[in-house]
């Protein structure tokens, strides 16, 4: 029995739909791609998580190479966005740790101010994705994330 003026109506199946909406929008989380910033300048790094968190990544950040290793090791990282010079432990020693402990190598992309093409040659080396000098243009780091990430 209902008060006058309610009608007697079967919520089922809005609550079904409900709940398939929110096992939709989890799914859709979980198949985010994250990437770990490793930079160790406040401004760059805020740069790159406001244009790439705009592109629906989630952006992981840690300020020294160590903080990186640690973040990449527990959070598993698509990307990994990475400094050449940072305190603790450079970028080229973080690069070398992720090729020798990763059965799947993720993605690096290493950016730096090092004009120097010895550095560059020696990231790819050790296998960086992509090796970009700063300052950059937000788009050319957009346009690897993009390729590097599909």
């Amino acid at each position: 029995m209902y008060p006058s003026g309610f009608a007697e109506t079967d919520d089922r199946p809005a609550e079904d739909a409900a709940m398939t909406q929110e096992m939709d929008s989890r799914e859709k989380a979980t198949q985010r791609r994250r990437i770990l910033l490793v930079d160790d300048d406040p401004e760059i790094v805020e740069s790159m998580r406001i244009a790439l968190g705009a592109l629906g990544y989630e952006i992981l950040v840690a300020r020294d190479g160590n903080q990186g290793l640690n973040l990449a090791d527990t959070q598993n990282p698509d990307l990994v966005i990475l400094d050449m010079m940072m305190p603790k432990r450079s970028g080229f020693l973080v690069l070398e740790r992720l090729r020798q402990t990763r059965k799947v190598p993720t993605r690096v992309i290493m950016i730096t101010a090092n004009e120097g093409n010895r550095h560059k040659a020696y990231a790819e080396m050790l296998g960086v994705d992509d090796y970009i000098r700063k300052p950059f243009p937000m788009d050319r780091l957009i346009e690897s994330v993009q390729r590097l990430l599909g």
